[in-house]
């Protein structure tokens, strides 16, 4: 926990690079409630770091030579459950070390995100990685698809669309609802805060781990049975009633909502607007209030709406902010979503 007595979240820097750690510690020093305690050049020295100087929070860099940023999270976070955020280019890694345990990530400056860019979305991130729960998975390598998403086949015989939308732990939270659902389940659209680049690979790995086809949407993709759309970052994701029939995803610039763009309000205030078939709507972990609001038009609008529940969140805020306005329905599990879910679909006599 965070140093209340001096008001400062205590830091530790993690990174092999001169310049990333200059950027970093300067750009976190500025910050009235942040400390920078001390740096670390690779994983041992880390580690060392750790026990001398208790850090709040960690950034980690995910590249680092020897014993790389997510070889270190594996061995590290089940002794030291520390919340970490990872700094890292356009990889792939970057996923799996928040599978083994991560809290968030930020991408690092190139020619798409700027030194102030990237220095503003890190300090709020160890700001939410302060007030989180580290998630260590007891089996790292396990991520696949479980057992048991049967088929809805007939049980779902008309026009159902799913929204979902998180934030800080919400990759790993959404990969555990969507690889127990079938692949024929309902048009699903998905919000997930992420930097600029990495949506298109969170899609592509949900694709590869789940039974349903998942995507990044484009504009104009259709919300369709057996396919999951994932909003591109730095756009706004919304629903539209196509003038044939069915509906499809609006994906345009736009003012930020909520604080977001993405925005799960937006998604979702778009579906409780257009959407005139059933619906579903789930909020899970993550900071602040983004989608509570949208929640609530959607139930309104008489769609069945899911909370994920305090104890499976890594951060408890936007679930907690939409059960308060009660948005929501149901609670449940990170686990148990899915079956939440599916006990709604099988129980529906089917959409227009």
């Amino acid at each position: 926990m965070a140093d209340y007595r001096s008001g400062k979240i205590r830091v530790l820097v993690v990174d092999d690079s001169i310049l990333a750690r200059k950027v970093i510690i300067d750009g976190l020093s500025a910050r009235r409630n942040l400390e920078v305690v001390g740096y670390a050049i690779n994983a041992i020295d880390a580690k060392n770091k750790v026990k001398q100087l208790k850090p709040d929070v960690m950034t980690l860099d995910v590249q680092m030579p020897g014993v790389t940023g997510l070889e270190f999270l594996k061995s590290f976070l089940p002794e030291y459950p520390l919340p970490v955020v990872l700094v890292s280019a356009l990889n792939l890694g970057v996923f799996d070390a928040l599978h083994a345990g991560a809290v968030d990530f930020v991408r690092k400056p190139d020619g798409d995100v700027s030194t102030e860019i990237f220095v503003r979305t890190l300090a709020s991130k160890v700001v939410e990685a302060s007030k989180a729960k580290v998630k260590v998975q007891k089996n790292p390598a396990s991520s696949a698809a479980v057992p048991g998403a049967a088929s809805l086949g007939s049980a779902v015989s008309g026009r159902i669309i799913i929204g979902l939308g998180a934030s800080t732990g919400g990759t790993e939270a959404t990969l555990e609802v969507m690889k127990r659902l079938p692949e024929d389940i309902p048009g699903m659209v998905i919000v997930q805060h992420m930097p600029t680049g990495f949506t298109k690979m969170y899609a592509e790995r949900l694709n590869k781990l789940c039974r349903m086809e998942v995507r990044e949407a484009k504009d104009g993709d259709e919300v369709k049975r057996g396919l999951a759309l994932v909003a591109p970052a730095d756009l706004q994701c919304r629903i539209l009633r196509s003038p044939l029939g069915g509906y499809r995803v609006s994906c345009q610039p736009g003012e930020r909502v909520s604080g977001h763009r993405p925005s799960v309000d937006a998604l979702f205030h778009s579906m409780a607007q257009n959407v005139r078939c059933q619906m579903c709507g789930i909020i899970m972990t993550g900071m602040g209030r983004d989608g509570a609001s949208g929640l609530l038009a959607m139930r309104k609008k008489g769609a069945y709406t899911i909370g994920q529940d305090e104890e499976s969140c890594v951060v408890y805020g936007m679930p907690r902010v939409a059960y308060d306005i009660g948005a929501v329905a149901v609670q449940a599990s990170c686990k148990d979503i899915s079956t939440a879910l599916l006990r709604h679909l099988r129980s529906q006599p089917g959409g227009r």
